[in-house]
Parts: structure tokens; sequence; C-alpha cells
């Protein structure tokens, strides 16, 4: 079973691109739900954020993702360890998922840190979703009330566009200008016609 890897930077799009996969009957694993959905319910790895971070990561059964967002986008070294202690957990759920679905003729990851978090390596073909810098924080603004400076930190620890290109198979671009669903249904005839 063939595996698309779907990134792009925060804001780019990755998540709209991924429902229009998903409304034409490709199965998507959503790798920041299942990562959220993880660090909620596996006590393990609440017990090792909890070590990490101390109590205030969790709020009851919840983490607390505005306190840990604030701790680890301003040290790299406890955003990595964090990474060190989710990633695995998250590569196992989506070993898991992906066993689940055999009768398709490809299945898509969706990860804002496809790259960053080693998870290409699992993927057969990779696309990168695009939208220029400006439309990106000014989504985000919108979507998720952060603010210019708080965006920028968060675009800082992704790869930047260049090096996700360059390894990539295909490009989306999301600019506001460029229809998504002509360009998400011709790389989908693609991946149904082509061996890559």
């Amino acid at each position: 079973m063939r595996t698309v890897g779907v990134t792009g930077g925060i804001g780019s799009g990755k998540s709209l691109v991924c429902k229009i996969f998903s409304e034409i009957g490709i199965p998507v694993y959503h790798a920041d739900t299942a990562a959220s959905h993880i660090m909620d319910k596996d006590p393990e790895i609440r017990r090792l954020l909890t070590e990490l971070l101390g109590e205030e990561a969790y709020t009851g059964n919840r983490l607390n993702r505005k306190k840990v967002a604030g701790i680890v986008f301003q040290n790299p070294d406890k955003l990595a360890k964090v990474q060190e202690i989710v990633h695995p957990a998250v590569f196992k759920d989506f070993g898991n998922w992906k066993g689940r679905h055999n009768d398709v003729p490809y299945l898509v990851h969706e990860a804002a840190i496809l790259f960053e978090s080693g998870a290409y390596k699992l993927m057969d073909i990779i696309l990168n979703v695009y939208a220029p810098a400006r439309v990106r924080i000014q989504r985000i603004m919108v979507r998720d009330g952060l603010s210019e400076k708080e965006i920028r930190q968060r675009m800082g620890h992704q790869w930047p566009e260049s090096r996700r290109r360059s390894l990539s198979d295909f490009l989306i671009i999301n600019d506001g200008k460029r229809m998504l669903l002509p360009q998400v249904i011709k790389i989908h005839r693609k991946l149904l016609t082509e061996q890559f």
C-alpha cells in the first residue's frame, strides 16, 4: 500500500487539501490530531511529558496546549525532547491505522512536520502544499488568534520551503488565487495511473 505524505508550512492549507483527498475516497491519517489524542490519552506519554514540562503541562485530563506551546517554542531542547517522546508513538499508531486500509489505491498521511519528525522516511511519495508567508500569517492570525511574532516563531521551527520542495514529488500551490480541486485531481489521476 503506497502512502502519500502531505506536508507544508503552518497555514499553507494542508488540511484543506487532505479534505479533498478524503472527499474523493482516499483515507487520510492526520498525524497532528493523532499526536494530540495520544498526548491526552496515553498514560505513559503523559507521565513522560509531565516529568519534562512539569505538572502544569496538563489541565485535568488534557494537555494544556497553550502552556506547552509557550514552553517548547521558547526552548528548542525541550521541543526536541517532546518530539522524541511523541513521534515514536505516532509512528506506531500510523502503522496500526495503515494496516486497517488495504482496499484503496493509496493512503494519505498529513503532517505539519513530516520532514522534521522523520516520518517522510515512511512515505512513498511526498506532496508539499505551498502558500506565501504573508498569506499563511494572515490565515493563522484569523484561525488561531496568534500574533505575527508567535506565528513567525513557529514558522522558524519548520524546514524552509526550499528544503521541503527539494524532497517533494508534487507541489500544490494554495495562494488564494489558484483553485485547489484541479491540482488535487491531477495528482490523484497520476497516482492512479503512474508508478512512482
